[in-house]
């Protein structure tokens, strides 16, 4: 069929006009919306209306469906009651019997449902708040408790720590080893001698005062020269644990951490010799020995001598056939104290030359250039003799060189007698909890403890601190 087809329209009563139709094919089957069909010819005639293209809905941005997406599907329904439904009638009689009597109940409102909702989340909401209270308060218990067994566990340990620093406090005077034992002996003896001048000032008059003073004076002298004897033998003891730990230090094995983290010990030639002079050290210093094994010691002593033959062993060779001679005579060990002694420190000289021991060569201070040496080295004018600038208190207020910390600590001792320790223990309690902090602050590790006027600025500090608490 053509897709163009001439109609002939009769525009008036006289006039016809040919008019072009455009025939349209779409592809889609065209709906029925009403029209006939001729039964002789077969031919469907349809509406107008189906003769125009229909109107496209707009685009709403969502997916729609239609009828035509509709999945039809049939599938034939059995009812449970498999008997018919017909009822009683005249010349006919159901039974009964398995039906079941239905009423209707109470019609529910739409306000009544809403209220009946609203009790419900009402008591749901108590309960709720109810355990959520329990909760709150048993964690408030609990963190109560764990308070208070806090609280009485600080009490405790700040209760031993009390005791402790009586204790050690207690142990210093008796047993005085380090410098700052020695400040709070002469410490105390200050406070001892001030209370005693006071006493007589306030109790005695004339030559009963003046008695009293001389005899308190005595006793003060008494004193300084008991505390002068127990600082020998403190300075005689650590001098001994100095050495011990300076050949200890040099027989440790090499360590050294590896990729793992674990930290590698090796032992060398000259760490083997280091520890083998330290066990002979320590077994020809030390008294109490009997007489064949200090004969059997001393000759361990002379095969590790004449390995290396020179003007120091060769005097230690000597000094041993002497002992040994001695020994062989009877003689008492006290009076071959002064001879082991002289043994002992030769042979401590012996250890710390590099040649004999290479291990002292990494902890020995070499000495600096000379030359070097007269930038670095001011006088005393308390006790004229030149040192170095290391030995020399320099506080951030002073400009000039003063006395030496030997002079300072004597001065200290006989007149001011002031202990710095507890500004030290508080200065190192700071230190502490800065570097828990770890924030990296560095101004704390500069404070340092260096003279009277440094102490009575800490004290005034601490004075403040506390009226702040």
């Amino acid at each position: 069929m053509p897709d163009v087809i001439t109609v002939r329209v009769q525009t008036d009563s006289d006039s016809v006009q040919d008019v072009l139709v455009k025939i349209e094919r779409p592809t889609y089957r065209k709906p029925f919306l009403g029209g006939f069909k001729n039964n002789i010819t077969g031919v469907v005639f349809h509406n107008a209306g189906s003769q125009t293209i229909p109107k496209k809905r707009p685009d709403k941005g969502i997916q729609l469906f239609c009828r035509e997406t509709v999945f039809e599907k049939n599938k034939p329904q059995q009812t449970h009651n498999t008997t018919s439904t017909q009822m009683t009638k005249v010349g006919l009689y159901v039974s009964n019997m398995t039906d079941k009597l239905i009423t209707p109940g109470k019609y529910l409102t739409a306000e009544e449902y809403h209220k009946r909702r609203l009790e419900a989340v009402i008591v749901l909401q108590t309960y709720f708040r109810r355990w959520h209270a329990k909760n709150v308060v048993q964690n408030l218990r609990e963190e109560k408790r764990l308070r208070l067994a806090w609280e009485a566990q600080e009490e405790l340990r700040r209760k031993k720590e009390k005791e402790e620093k009586l204790r050690r406090e207690h142990e210093r005077r008796l047993n005085p080893k380090t410098k700052e034992d020695f400040e709070l002996l002469f410490q105390a003896l200050e406070l001892w001698r001030q209370e005693e001048t006071e006493r007589i000032n306030r109790t005695l008059t004339g030559a009963e005062r003046k008695a009293a003073l001389c005899g308190l004076l005595e006793q003060e002298a008494q004193l300084i020269a008991s505390i002068g004897r127990q600082k020998l033998n403190a300075d005689e003891e650590n001098q001994q644990k100095a050495i011990l730990h300076f050949l200890d230090k040099c027989a440790q094995p090499k360590r050294w951490r590896a990729y793992d983290g674990r930290m590698t010990e090796m032992d060398t030639q000259d760490t083997l010799r280091a520890r083998e002079l330290l066990e002979t050290y320590r077994s020809v210093s030390g008294g109490g020995v009997p007489k064949a094994e200090r004969i059997a010691l001393l000759s361990a002593l002379r095969r590790t001598l004449e390995e290396h033959e020179c003007k120091l062993t060769k005097e230690i060779l000597e000094l041993i056939d002497r002992e040994v001679d001695l020994m062989s005579r009877e003689v008492k060990d006290c009076n071959l104290e002064g001879l082991r002694k002289r043994i002992c420190t030769l042979f401590l000289q012996y250890v710390k030359t590099p040649k004999f021991n290479p291990e002292v060569a990494r902890l020995l201070k070499v000495p600096p250039d000379p030359l070097k040496l007269y930038k670095n080295v001011n006088f005393c004018h308390s006790c004229k003799n030149y040192l170095p600038s290391t030995e020399f208190p320099v506080p951030a207020n002073s400009g000039t060189i003063g006395r030496c910390h030997l002079c300072c600590k004597f001065d200290n001792e006989a007149r001011q007698r002031k202990a710095s320790l507890k500004y030290k223990l508080i200065l190192e309690n700071l230190r502490k909890s800065e570097a828990d902090y770890q924030d990296d602050a560095k101004i704390v590790f500069l404070v340092q403890v260096l003279s009277e006027r440094a102490l009575l600025i800490m004290e005034n500090n601490v004075f403040a601190c506390s009226l702040c608490l």
